[in-house]
């Protein structure tokens, strides 16, 4: 028995670890592309600059020991450590924190009503932590301040709007030609609906197609001096092309596709890097000591404070790399990175300043510079592959952003299309797709010198980067439990450390990146636009809802007319009939046989079991066969109309089948002559059910049609001027341009009859 127990024990070990290292392998594909292709213009940036190379090497080793420390406290330290540790049931991202902290300690703003239901998920443990003191505290403030809740959703949205602003318009202040301005704000003018509406990682998409793309390409440069850029422009773009035309695969077979090219530049990085370190200068290893950094900004002043603003760029694909945390598990992720990722990282930004202390003349070229004449066109090759894994990363992750918070009404409805039956992360949005692949040809076309193209694209990373360390404060506080001077110390280090980037991509506000910070606002204005407009709808729809006395008395008087079949009415309305309804039947005094009221709502996990998604009541008397069904979904869940319709009727065929079951105990009564009554009154109770479910059947064979609302959402008349902007103009501009509920559903339209209302709120 004891050796069957070890090695069962083994068995299960064995298994744990080849599943762990089949996804460390995969995620190279998708998780670490940006992030490994920073080398390509870190040090380009940093000292495009006011900041100069002199005979000494201060400002080389100082930039080395910045770049290493960064990278150590951020990714390492932050994110692998403390932050990937924050999943919400194994999502990660921005909204998977805010999600967890709506659902375990409700702090948040967005659905936070539909929490409270127990545990949905198996990942999640419903076992109760000792809360601390400071954690009810924070917990009071936010129950009773309603606007605290309202802040913390708009520095969730913030945080994500400034990636878009600051990746799209920031090239444009760098001196292109009129024609070019021209041809650039043509086509993306055509596209800004799509850019207000999936907003979350767009921009940052761009940024690293006009810079990591472009930076490997122009690479050809360096042996072929004279080739035209045109030339270069249409390599990129077949390059952008393919890789937008294999996302319909899914991202399993991208994963596997990608990593070995990945892995085969990582292994590049840190090979080339240690000839270089070895060839030209092994004292660069003694430049990773804090001492440099002390020493670089006593010999730079303003100029090594404003350098910041291109270091931080060594950090750009951090946050993606959590956004994608759900397409696989933390401690693949962690063993990647620390195995691999990292000290590749290290040894290819060493091996780079050793060559740049003996070649200064070379810096606007030091990578390619640096490669060995012999194994230069492969390491091209592979750098040029390794851009579009790198843009893998970030596609992937705005999948998996926009996914969440359309499903948390941050967002219009997109078609969302599942690639893999086994992981429900894996996920493909059409429209966003071909959105992206048009934007960045257009950017790639127009921003041909990659120069300035990160100038100010450092203060989004770091204000995203800076959001998460708040929300951090608040998991570590009042989900986790701890101390609150551990959550003041964790923003107290990592805080410290990303305003300091901070102030110095501020500094370049007043060279354009002003424009970044606007269109942030616009951005976010609109998001938020959105989400108050569909809450003054819902707000509007519980005030006149119908109760279950007016509709029966609306009835009477208008003598309904039954007919055979089922009707499903969609509405966001938990308790009576919407408004919509009563207008309906008052136009048309018909509805089926069976009338079900279904109300949809989308709760901050990822999925919710089948067992847990129907929740049926019967309203009125049983012969009116009224019924109000709640069906909740995850924001992994996928919605069908066919699978929603045989899942609820077989529910409610159960629902009737228990009911009758709770009535025949509740109503049975012993007799005097040995119980002969009871008998009778159950086998008449069980024949009710019966009959009903029979009833049930019969209305399947039928037809089921679909009631849904096509709302016309105006400002009532006494409200303000901003109010009628925001209502009639955005929201309602919005509203007419997204995918209809019919639509994603995916309801025949034979069988839908939408209702149209005005509602003036």
């Amino acid at each position: 028995m004891v050796q069957e127990s070890c090695s069962s024990t083994r068995e299960s070990r064995l298994k744990l670890y080849k599943t762990t290292l089949l996804l460390a392998y995969q995620s190279f594909g998708v998780v670490y592309g940006d992030l490994c292709t920073s080398p390509l213009y870190v040090f380009k940036s940093t000292f495009s600059g006011s900041l100069q190379l002199y005979e000494e090497d201060h400002e080389i080793f100082g930039v080395l020991s910045l770049v290493f420390w960064t990278l150590t406290i951020i990714p390492l330290c932050k994110y692998i450590i403390f932050v990937l540790g924050a999943d919400d049931n194994g999502e990660g991202g921005t909204f998977a924190l805010y999600s967890l902290l709506c659902r375990r300690s409700n702090l948040g703003f967005l659905k936070s009503s539909n929490m409270g239901h127990g545990c949905l998920s198996s990942h999640e443990s419903c076992v109760p932590t000792k809360e601390t003191r400071t954690s009810l505290l924070i917990k009071e403030f936010f129950e009773k301040h309603h606007s605290s809740r309202v802040v913390l959703l708009l520095v969730v949205l913030l945080g994500t709007s400034m990636v878009i602003g600051d990746g799209i318009l920031t090239p444009t202040m760098s001196g292109m030609s009129s024609y070019q301005i021209t041809m650039v704000f043509s086509l993306v003018m055509s596209f800004i609906y799509f850019c207000a509406f999936y907003a979350d990682f767009w921009f940052l998409m761009l940024r690293h197609f006009c810079f990591t793309v472009l930076s490997a390409v122009y690479g050809i440069q360096i042996k072929v001096p004279h080739l035209h850029e045109n030339y270069t422009m249409a390599i990129a773009c077949v390059v952008l092309v393919g890789l937008f035309a294999l996302q319909h695969y899914g991202t399993h077979r991208v994963g596997f596709l990608f990593a070995p090219i990945l892995l085969a530049w990582l292994l590049c990085l840190g090979g080339v890097g240690i000839y270089n370190i070895f060839h030209w200068n092994p004292g660069v290893i003694n430049s990773l000591s804090p001492y440099h950094i002390y020493k670089f900004f006593q010999k730079t002043g303003k100029s090594g404070w404003s350098s910041l603003g291109g270091i931080v760029l060594c950090v750009t694909g951090t946050e993606a790399m959590f956004a994608d945390l759900g397409h696989f598990s933390q401690l693949s992720l962690r063993v990647a990175f620390t195995v691999i990722v990292y000290p590749c990282l290290v040894l290819a930004y060493m091996g780079e300043a050793a060559y740049l202390s003996k070649h200064k003349d070379d810096l606007q070229r030091s990578f390619y510079k640096a490669i060995p004449e012999v194994i230069f066109w492969p390491v091209f090759l592979i750098a040029t592959l390794a851009t579009v894994v790198g843009s893998q990363a970030i596609i992937s992750a705005t999948f998996s952003i926009i996914s969440q918070s359309r499903a948390l009404g941050c967002f219009p409805r997109v078609k969302i299309v599942h690639t893999s039956n086994n992981i429900h992360g894996q996920i493909y949005i059409p429209e966003v797709n071909w959105m992206l692949m048009l934007l960045c040809l257009a950017f790639v076309i127009g921003f041909r010198d990659t120069a300035m193209i990160g100038n100010a694209y450092g203060l989004a990373v770091v204000v995203v980067m800076f959001a998460t360390t708040l929300l951090m404060f608040l998991i570590i506080s009042t989900v986790w439990n701890q101390n609150v001077l551990w959550a003041f110390l964790f923003v107290l280090v990592f805080g410290f450390v990303e305003l300091s980037y901070f102030s110095a991509c501020l500094a370049k506000v007043h060279k354009g990146g002003w424009l970044p910070l606007v269109v942030s606002l616009l951005i976010l204005s609109l998001m938020s636009t959105w989400r108050y407009g569909t809450s003054k709808k819902l707000a509007f729809e519980l005030e006149n809802k119908v109760s279950l006395d007016s509709l029966l008395t609306l009835g009477s008087n208008l003598g309904i007319v039954r007919v055979p079949g089922i009707c499903l009415v969609y509405s966001d309305v938990t308790n009576g009939a919407p408004p919509m309804f009563a207008h309906f039947v008052t136009n048309f005094p018909a509805f089926h046989q069976i009338l079900i009221f279904v109300t949809l709502q989308s709760l901050m996990i990822p999925k919710v079991p089948v067992g847990d998604r129907f929740h049926i009541a019967r309203i009125g008397p049983p012969e009116f066969s009224l019924f109000q069904c709640i069906v909740r979904y995850g924001y992994k869940d996928v919605k069908d109309s066919h699978d929603l319709e045989t899942h609820m009727i077989e529910n409610m065929s159960r629902f009737l089948k228990c009911e009758g079951h709770s009535e025949e105990m509740a109503m049975t009564e012993p007799t005097q002559n040995g119980g002969t009554g009871t008998r009778k009154l159950r086998f008449q109770i069980n024949m009710e059910a019966s009959q009903e479910v029979g009833e049930l059947m019969e209305a399947k064979e039928a037809g089921v049609a679909y009631i849904i609302g096509n709302t016309i959402v105006r400002a009532s008349g006494a409200s303000c001027f901003l109010k009628k902007f925001a209502i009639d103009i955005v929201y309602g501009f919005l509203k007419r341009n997204s995918r209809s509920p019919a639509t994603a559903l995916g309801i025949p339209t034979t069988s839908l009859v939408e209702v149209s209302i005005v509602y003036r709120v």
